[in-house]
């Protein structure tokens, strides 16, 4: 509906102001629009993400109010809403709590809608409105009290990692399309499900389908507490206000759910007009603090004006609780730090001596790592020196990615006039399975030992390889150059390098900003390690308590060493692993990150022997570096099996997930994913700048299964592999099953003596 069929009539004493404001101040945007108390239509609506200045953005929109309407505070009244609506009271407002704020707006706007479905950035709401035998209604109200799974936050999270803007959002389908299995209950569970599903070459829109159907079966679980939804369903908030995709996806399951427990519906009804989002319907809460503020409007206190607001904002600042020292102490501590921990900026090598002819021959090992949230590529000389590297944000497809990065290197040394000559390729990471076989790797190496072998090429002799990732935290305790010990977080992906790249860019900060932003902080809130909701929780109500982008970009950055020692090695004294730490993966080029990781380290550690900290001096590309060494370990003389330059710039792929791909080859009957490439023959197009002698085929198919069975092409390929694990389970028995079967085994009593002859 347009502004002004926004409208209900306002009561005569609402009337003595000329002006009512509703402000709804939530965990991501702030809302807000004008009511003329005259007619009752609405003259003035905005809508914007705060990027974490909660208030600063409220008070912009005020100013913005006063000027553009040339409205005096005496003029006026303001009803506040809203996560952080109670926070700006200063201005003069009337509080109303959010779910009394979205009933009265449904009340005044659709006497028809019995169901009320509300999602913002961190939060859910459920209203039904139910008769109450006596002809009015009674209303049935939930919300999320426990967790942000299932709500904007995600939605955003997950399409930030997928490279998705708002604009390919909002183009996005759900009818027709392949539904993947992704956990709703939990953010970070659905983070990981997404990450999975995309290491298998799932498409982008598939997997936000997926993610839209986990949202609402996990809403329709926790918040309808038993309580069949009645029609006329209506979908407030900004994901449903944007997302067709997800509309899409309520009208699916509520429909399939009344037809389920036969629900009567009007005869001449369609889905859209059953289950709609109105225009508008961001704005409903602000709309509704003013139709509340109109049922007492004696109780609204004098609107003070945007000016009252601003004082109060900086006399709070003064006196902010939890507060603690920045990350730099002072400006020589920096410095200090940078000295000794920011790689200095160096031009690459040439790859090929002056003078050497155009087109020569470039020898060179590749190592490709593709991660959760980066794909990185490195060349080395034969000698094991690095020679290029190409580090490149993940868009959502690693096959691209790769295709990316590679072209990048293979584009620097066509520049200097070289012609790469592939020695070998491994492939490491996430995405290794999916790779190894489209590219024609070598090798596909665990994350582990590729980041093992390029410690030990930079570091004489590391205990500790603290690896921290865009998901994931690896600790390696090595002892003589082989790995002892090795820690994962398997639980949680709170405060890694994705973790800290999606906040810093909700806020507006680019990735490459985020330490130069973090050290301008002075001082920061104290975050409480472990999940990643109660980060975004802490996040929310530091926001309301005054604190800014870089200080709240410091604070997490600061909490990201307690997550590691604390929540995924366990220990408070890094001694108990080693004395000599190397940091490494791709959040390590965060300095804000090392920062906080060596004060850390120097403030926690209690050992025998001083502590040494050193940062690889190629963090990102550690692991594509440790794979390409890997390679020239385990050459034996033979040719590569790369593809090709120009066979990998002609890949391409296509996979499918669905019950024609389920497994049948044991009870578990799990899904498989098949994917089928296809490549231009060795002679399509343009010359390859390598022909790799026994190349695979223009096109084959990859089966990603959950075990070997499940990746066996047909019945008999199955009953080889089957064969051939039984052969290797005879010949190494289980000694654990052999000593519980021994310990409970009766023992065989002694045999009685010979009697004695007196």
């Amino acid at each position: 509906m347009n502004g002004a069929a926004m409208a209900a009539a306002p009561p005569p004493e609402a009337k003595r102001a000329r002006c009512w404001i509703g402000l709804d101040a939530g965990s991501t945007t702030i809302k807000a629009v004008v009511v003329d108390s005259a007619s009752g239509a609405v003259v003035w609506r905005d809508y914007r993400r705060h990027r974490t200045r909660q208030a600063e953005m409220a008070l912009d929109f005020l100013r913005r109010i006063e000027a553009e309407l040339q409205l005096a505070p005496a003029d006026a009244r303001l009803c506040l809403t809203g996560s952080g609506g109670a926070a700006l009271e200063a201005a003069g407002g009337r509080y109303v709590q959010e779910v009394r704020a979205v009933a009265a707006a449904v009340a005044a706007l659709h006497r028809d809608v019995h169901t009320v479905i509300e999602l913002g950035g961190q939060d859910a709401k459920l209203l039904v409105f139910e008769p109450d035998g006596e002809g009015g209604s009674r209303t049935f109200a939930s919300m999320n009290d426990k967790c942000a799974g299932g709500t904007g936050a995600v939605i955003d999270k997950i399409s930030a990692k997928l490279g998705l803007p708002p604009e390919a959002l909002a183009r996005l389908a759900y009818d027709g399309v392949t539904l993947h299995p992704v956990a709703g209950k939990c953010g970070v569970f659905a983070e990981s499900d997404i990450n999975s599903l995309q290491k298998q070459g799932i498409a982008a829109e598939e997997l936000m389908a997926s993610l839209f159907e986990a949202i609402v079966l996990q809403n329709l679980s926790v918040l309808t507490r038993g309580h069949l939804l009645p029609p006329r369903v209506l979908l407030l908030g900004g994901p449903h206000a944007s997302l067709p995709a997800l509309r899409d996806a309520w009208r699916r399951r509520l429909l399939h759910l009344w037809r389920e427990r036969e629900m009567p519906l009007p005869a001449e009804a369609t889905p859209a007009s059953l289950i709609f989002a109105p225009e508008h319907a961001a704005t409903y809460g602000a709309y509704g603090a003013v139709v509340a503020g109109w049922e007492e409007p004696e109780a609204a206190p004098a609107y003070r004006g945007a000016e009252a607001l601003s004082q109060a904002l900086a006399g709070r600042r003064q006196s902010r609780p939890q507060a603690i020292p920045g990350l730099a102490a002072t400006e020589a501590d920096l410095r200090e730090f940078r000295a000794r921990y920011q790689a200095p900026a160096s031009p690459p090598p040439r790859l090929t001596p002056p003078g050497q002819q155009r087109g020569g021959a470039l020898p060179a090992w590749i190592g490709l790592d593709a991660g959760s949230t980066s794909t990185k590529a490195v060349l080395l000389s034969p000698q094991g020196e690095l020679l290029r590297a190409a580090y490149r944000l993940s868009a959502g497809n690693p096959l691209q990615d790769a295709q990316a990065v590679l072209a990048e290197l293979q584009a620097g040394a066509a520049a200097e006039g070289a012609r790469l000559e592939v020695l070998g390729l491994a492939v490491t990471g996430y995405a290794k399975d999916l790779l190894a076989p489209a590219l024609g790797a070598d090798l596909a190496l665990p994350e582990t030992v590729a980041h093992a072998a390029s410690a030990l090429a930079v570091e004489r002799d590391p205990e500790v390889i603290l690896d921290v990732g865009g998901q994931d935290i690896k600790l390696l305790v090595l002892r003589g150059g082989r790995v002892r010990d090795f820690r994962l977080n398997s639980q949680c992906s709170a405060g890694n390098g994705f973790f800290l790249q999606a906040t810093a860019e909700s806020f507006g900060v680019p990735l490459e900003q985020y330490a130069a932003t973090a050290f301008r902080a002075t001082a920061m809130p104290e975050f409480g390690y472990g999940c990643a909701v109660f980060l975004q929780s802490d996040i929310a109500n530091f926001q309301r308590q005054g604190w800014d982008a870089p200080e709240i970009l410091a604070g997490l950055a600061a909490v990201l060493p307690k997550n590691i020692f604390f929540y995924v090695a366990g220990i408070a004294n890094p001694a108990q692993l080693g004395a000599r730490f190397l940091l490494q993966g791709g959040a390590q080029r965060n300095l804000a990150v090392v920062k906080a990781e060596v004060d850390f380290l120097r403030a926690r550690y209690r050992g025998p022997r001083p502590l040494e900290i050193r940062v690889h001096p190629h963090c990102g590309e550690a692991g594509a570096i440790g794979a390409a060494l890997e390679a020239r370990r385990a050459a034996s003389g033979r040719s590569s099996a790369f593809i090709g330059f120009a066979a990998l710039a002609g890949l391409r792929a296509a996979s499918r997930r669905d019950e024609s791909t389920r497994c049948n080859y044991c009870r578990n009957a799990c899904l498989r994913t098949f994917v089928s490439f296809e490549r231009p023959a060795p002679d399509a197009g343009a010359a390859p700048l390598l022909t790799a002698p026994g190349a695979p085929p223009p096109a084959r198919r990859l089966i990603l299964a959950s075990c070997e069975k499940g990746a066996a092409e047909d019945l008999e390929s199955m009953r080889r592999v089957q064969a051939g694990a039984e052969a290797v389970q005879r010949a190494n028995p289980n000694l654990a099953a052999w000593a519980a079967d021994a310990v409970w085994r009766p023992p065989q009593a002694p045999a009685p003596p010979a009697p004695r002859r007196l």
